[in-house]
């Protein structure tokens, strides 16, 4: 009777014990995501953020569905930019809508020179 006691009370610990280790892996899990997966997104649109903020006359930019154009007018007040996409081609887009500028290795492309 005695052991059937001590075996009860061994499988109550074990439980115990499992609860604990599964509270450690959920924590471990969760930290690995924070570091893989939201920091980094989170550092990127801090990025953009400043970059939309830092938006001047003559930048070359992307709009957010994949146009090249260059700023020809920033309006602070209502947060509107005018892009020329083509040559006389201007079109007014809300600044959050330019997520990046063109990089070193993009080709120039054949209508703005």
């Amino acid at each position: 009777m005695n052991t059937m006691i001590l075996a009860a009370q061994a499988a109550n610990q074990g439980a115990a014990g499992g609860m604990g280790s599964f509270w450690i892996m959920m924590i471990a899990i969760f930290a690995i995501m924070w570091f893989f997966m939201i920091r980094p997104q989170q550092k990127r649109q801090k990025e953009i953020r400043n970059f939309q903020n830092s938006l001047q006359e003559g930048t070359r930019v992307i709009i957010g569905g994949g146009i090249y154009g260059t700023v020809k007018k920033v309006d602070i007040t209502t947060g509107k930019l005018e892009v020329e996409i083509s040559k006389g081609v201007v079109i007014e887009v809300d600044r959050n809508a330019v997520y990046a500028a063109p990089s070193a290795n993009t080709p120039e492309q054949p209508n703005q020179k």
